[in-house]
């Protein structure tokens, strides 16, 4: 039996059950308004589609935690179209949609080991952990100055995605970001 929570236990990543499907909570905000039912919104994201949406419940409603498992395993490749991890302990090989990871993609570099999230047996997602570790492919260069000040500048990392770093962060540097914000928090010594 699955368990149940209350809008008070519900947190930012939480995986519940709505409908026979898992879905992550992105976000939530619980109104209590003078003389009405309470009401809750969530904004959910669908673990097997990848899809986001928003949903209105009664606020007093009791909701199922998905009962899902995480598995270690390692990102192999990316044929275009899918990207295969492998389970570090069977050895089987999983392919995901790029709709089913989102964004988590630019956060990761072939051998990398992160949780695959599974489902009713299937992985459906994966969980990256909260920091991880790209150097810095390509940013302007810092001119005199520049590095006094606090501000920042864009940079391309690696894998692709984009971060704003510090004026005197340079080409080739190892930065540590937060998967979490896609904030840069500090460079790698």
């Amino acid at each position: 039996m699955a368990e149940t929570i209350t809008y008070s236990d519900l947190r930012r990543g939480t995986t519940i059950e709505l409908d026979g499907d898992a879905y992550e909570v992105i976000d939530f905000k619980h109104v209590v308004m003078q003389q009405r039912t309470p009401a809750l919104t969530l904004k959910l994201k669908q673990l097997r589609s990848g899809k986001t949406f928003e949903r209105n419940l009664p606020g007093n409603q009791r909701m199922n935690l998905a009962e899902v498992e995480y598995h270690q395993a390692q990102y192999l490749y990316t044929d275009g179209q899918q990207y295969l991890f492998m389970d570090t302990e069977s050895f089987d090989q999983f392919p995901l949609d790029p709709s089913q990871l989102g964004d988590r993609i630019q956060y990761l570099l072939e051998g990398d080991t992160i949780d695959l999230v599974y489902y009713k047996g299937d992985p459906v997602t994966l969980q990256l952990p909260n920091t991880v570790e790209l150097k810095v492919v390509e940013t302007p260069p810092a001119f005199k100055g520049d590095t006094a000040h606090t501000g920042r500048k864009p940079a391309q990392l690696e894998t692709g995605l984009m971060v704003k770093v510090p004026m005197h962060l340079e080409t080739g540097q190892v930065v540590r970001v937060d998967t979490r914000t896609g904030e840069y928090l500090s460079l790698v010594s």
